[in-house]
């Protein structure tokens, strides 16, 4: 919910915003005032606005992203720094392991998804494009969090307990995880996001041990796990590419 010091009224608006790109479905005024904590005459006054706008969309009681957004997801398609220098690597090692390939980052407390390259395989996972999760499961929220800063990454582990999303000994091991992340530079995960997809994400860096992103190889489990060595290692040399051209542009 906002804090006292964020609740002018561009505070609210793009508050919910944010709100409907987290829960990634139509909801009715009642669900966001739950979610939010604004009042409904304010809820109104802001959807009205957005409305007006394009960004919110509403249908028999429900509200909804609206086509404003795609100008601006178009505009940071075509400009952001990251993928401009990522892109490259994500489709070189897709056609080499024949599996999908994405780029995330972090925001808040949740790993989002700017772009993915599809696998050709007709069994193929599939991490959609804007898609996001908590940074406490799965091997790209964690290669993400295991890089932040000591401070940051406290207090996200401290938030997920009292939110109930963690255990204190889930809380434990996951400190004990990003430990081993860090010493040996990637992550890997079976099933903790979507059941039977493995996956291995390695972090992408342009200022030394904090991680502006990553990049992560997403596969059927069945088909993965013979040969995750090679998946494993493919990726960390397309992050290491990545990386290098990144810190290339600060010389």
């Amino acid at each position: 919910m906002l804090s006292q010091s964020d609740k002018g009224g561009a505070d609210r608006a793009l508050y919910i915003l944010s709100v409907f790109a987290k829960i990634e479905r139509p909801v009715t005024v009642a669900e966001l005032m739950t979610i939010t904590g604004l009042a409904q005459s304010t809820l109104y006054r802001q959807l009205t606005l957005l409305k007006k706008w394009g960004f919110v969309f509403e249908s028999q009681g429900l509200y909804m992203p609206g086509p404003g957004c795609l100008p601006l997801a178009w505009g940071f398609n075509q400009s952001s720094f990251l993928l401009q220098h990522a892109r490259r690597d994500m489709l070189a090692l897709s056609t080499q392991t024949g599996e999908s390939v994405g780029i995330l980052v972090a925001l808040d407390a949740m790993a989002v998804c700017l772009d993915m390259v599809e696998s050709t395989s007709s069994l193929r996972c599939s991490f959609v494009k804007g898609r996001s999760l908590p940074l406490i499961r799965g091997a790209s929220a964690k290669s993400l969090l295991a890089f932040m800063p000591a401070a940051k990454q406290q207090v996200i582990v401290q938030e997920a307990v009292q939110q109930n999303l963690l255990t204190e000994t889930q809380a434990a091991q996951l400190a004990t995880d990003l430990q081993q992340i860090q010493q040996q530079g990637f992550a890997v995960s079976e099933g903790e996001v979507d059941d039977g997809v493995w996956g291995v994400s390695a972090p992408l860096f342009q200022h030394q041990r904090i991680a502006l992103g990553s990049i992560t190889l997403m596969a059927p489990t069945a088909r993965a796990l013979p040969r995750s060595q090679q998946l494993i290692d493919a990726t960390v040399k397309a992050a290491a590419n990545i990386s290098t051209t990144l810190k290339a542009l600060l010389v």
